[in-house]
């Protein structure tokens, strides 16, 4: 009799850790569902401010276009092959437009179309067209 009134205490205890660990769990994802959804809030604010912000400075990059013929362009021409070369190096070919040897194509003279030129100079032949 002792040994069942022992076993009935033991399953008591292990019953009322149970509940105290569930409420423990149950708290402890009340707060992360509240943390979260304070943290969502101000993403949801900046965004919709970027999105104001957005449409203006489209209109100002739209309103200024270039003319063609004030555009200044080079005229490229791949003289050696890529294969063989460094993986940056085909990608500047690449980035250029060119895919095959004696191929030419016009580019617009920009600092980055420049820079790749510079990069696979040794491959190019460049005129200004």
């Amino acid at each position: 009799m002792a040994d069942e009134e022992k076993t009935v205490k033991k399953a008591a205890k292990k019953a009322a850790l149970k509940k105290a660990v569930t409420k423990k769990a149950a708290v402890k994802k009340a707060v992360a569902k509240k943390a979260v959804a304070k943290k969502a809030a101000p993403k949801v604010e900046t965004v919709v401010a970027k999105e104001a912000t957005a449409p203006k400075a489209a209109a100002k990059k739209a309103a200024a276009p270039k003319a063609d013929s004030a555009v200044k362009k080079l005229s490229v021409t791949l003289v050696r092959s890529k294969h063989h070369r460094l993986a940056s190096h085909k990608a500047c070919v690449a980035g250029l437009g060119l895919r095959r040897m004696h191929q030419t194509v016009q580019v617009i003279d920009t600092p980055e179309n420049r820079g790749m030129i510079n990069r696979v100079h040794y491959m190019l032949n460049v005129e200004e067209a």
